[in-house]
């Protein structure tokens, strides 16, 4: 009964006020308009996000890819002359972001892969045909560009500057579900997040709680300052919708790849560490007296790259590079990769012994050493239907392996022929045939050209040797 005995003074008043022959309600002042300002520092910024949303989202764009597949009917029919493949078309939906404005937009390789026509959406509702300019499967990213005559349209500035600490706020614009742009907020949840353990340099994600969802891939991702500091790629989750682990793509790889486009390149180069390296665990941190897990030790060094040039030896852990701490493997993987060519990075190093110091690394591309050999083996040999591929630092890269644990000669496909049968696989690296050594397809070549019909063969297949005994 209390709060009935508050609300009928209150209705009473109310009353006496909606009453227009009421002396008093002349008495009442009019109400106070409402004022709306952009927000002046940070502890403002809380109250709307519109002034950011205002300056990025006319840059963001909706993409949708086209693609004819061809399926194949079932065998059954095809016996009876009723199994010619049929077409169908399958259609991607995601997002993008001027970055020139001349019309050259980035966006996730995996929305336009394979398109055979894709459409730019614009803020304005306007679409353009686009065509790729540079496509890079192992960072997740293209670089697209339609035709806007002399129309200057909107963009995102990059900013790969690394000042983006985790708890910062973001926003993340794009289509998702082909609703429509939208826009949704959140913070930097972790950096240098990587889902390889190996460290590849493709990967070491911005992660964040901002909602992602199908449909953003290829958005922005914005700091406060409306700048573009990542380019959304994926999410993880149980039920193919947000759950607040989201990963975008960093500025500083988003730049490299737009400048090798703008400058006229078709590929990504890379630059390599050319050497293999191991994230400290707590245990390898205490074997080697660090005070905590940082960094990565290096395992292995490619004889004359830029990790033996810089004077990186075995045993080392680089703590940093270009003084900012490295926080595993796949950091200084993706701060070595994402560099250009030539440029000097700055890697800070403990020694076995304990000291510390600085040393010089020239970033450069894997070496094309020994020269890319690649032939289709026949004949009646064990690989007969095998492809086969000299493993150099470069094709290593390019086939996103690592080149440490395929020196040598690599299966890349199988074909009919015994290959198949012998249970040969792509990735297996061979090591040995009859006793002999294979360092180069044309060693294997001479080997094979010996004939003979007994074979014994050894390979690395997942790190294990593997040997078995043929007839053909």
């Amino acid at each position: 009964m209390r709060a009935l005995r508050v609300l009928i003074p209150v209705l009473a008043l109310l009353g006496a006020c909606s009453d227009p022959l009421s002396k008093s309600s002349a008495q009442i002042p009019p109400l106070a308009q409402p004022t709306r300002a952009a927000p002046g520092d940070a502890a403002t910024m809380k109250v709307s996000f519109a002034p950011v949303v205002k300056k990025a989202a006319p840059a963001v764009v909706n993409i949708s890819a086209k693609r004819v597949v061809r399926a194949q009917v079932d065998p059954f029919w095809q016996f009876f002359g009723m199994g010619a493949p049929r077409e169908r078309v399958e259609g991607s939906l995601g997002s993008g972001v001027i970055v020139r404005a001349d019309g050259v937009i980035v966006t996730n390789n995996h929305v336009v892969e394979n398109g055979q026509e894709i459409t730019v959406g614009l803020n304005d509702r306007r679409e353009f045909p686009a065509k790729v300019l540079l496509a890079d499967p192992r960072t997740d990213l293209a670089v697209l560009k339609i035709d806007v005559g002399a129309e200057r349209l909107p963009t995102l500035a990059i900013d790969d500057s690394g000042e983006a600490q985790v708890g910062d706020l973001v926003l993340a614009i794009g289509d998702p579900f082909g609703v429509g742009q939208t826009v949704t907020n959140g913070i930097i949840s972790a950096l240098n997040r990587s889902t390889d353990p190996n460290g590849d340099a493709g990967n070491a994600y911005i992660q964040t709680d901002a909602a992602i969802n199908p449909g953003n891939s290829g958005g922005a991702l914005v700091d406060m300052d409306g700048d573009l500091i990542g380019v959304n790629s994926f999410i993880l989750s149980r039920s193919g919708s947000s759950a607040g682990v989201g990963f975008a793509i960093p500025a500083a790889m988003v730049r490299r790849i737009v400048e090798t486009a703008a400058g006229g390149g078709h590929a990504l180069v890379r630059p390599w560490l050319g050497a293999r390296t191991q994230t400290v665990t707590p245990d390898i941190a205490r074997s080697l007296g660090l005070a905590a897990p940082q960094g990565a030790l290096v395992a292995d060094i490619w004889p004359n790259g830029p990790a033996q040039r810089a004077g990186l030896r075995q045993g080392d852990v680089i703590l940093s590079v270009d003084g900012k701490p490295a926080v595993d493997a796949a950091a200084i993987s993706y701060a070595v990769g994402s560099a250009r060519p030539g440029q000097v990075l700055k890697l800070g190093v403990r020694r076995d012994n304990g000291a510390e110091q600085t040393l010089s690394l020239r970033a450069e591309p894997p070496p094309a050493t020994p020269a890319r050999d690649e032939r289709l083996l026949s004949g009646r040999n064990p690989f007969d239907g095998a492809t086969v591929v000299n493993v150099s630092p470069a094709v290593a890269d390019e086939l996103g392996i690592d080149a440490f644990a395929a020196r040598g000669v690599m299966v890349l496909k199988i074909g009919r022929g015994f290959a198949m049968n012998a249970g040969l696989r792509p990735g297996d690296v061979i090591k040995r045939v009859n006793g002999r050594d294979i360092g180069t397809v044309g060693e294997l070549a001479g080997v094979l050209g010996q004939g003979g019909g007994a074979w014994q063969v050894t390979i690395v297949r997942d790190g294990q040797e593997i040997t078995g005994n043929f007839r053909t």
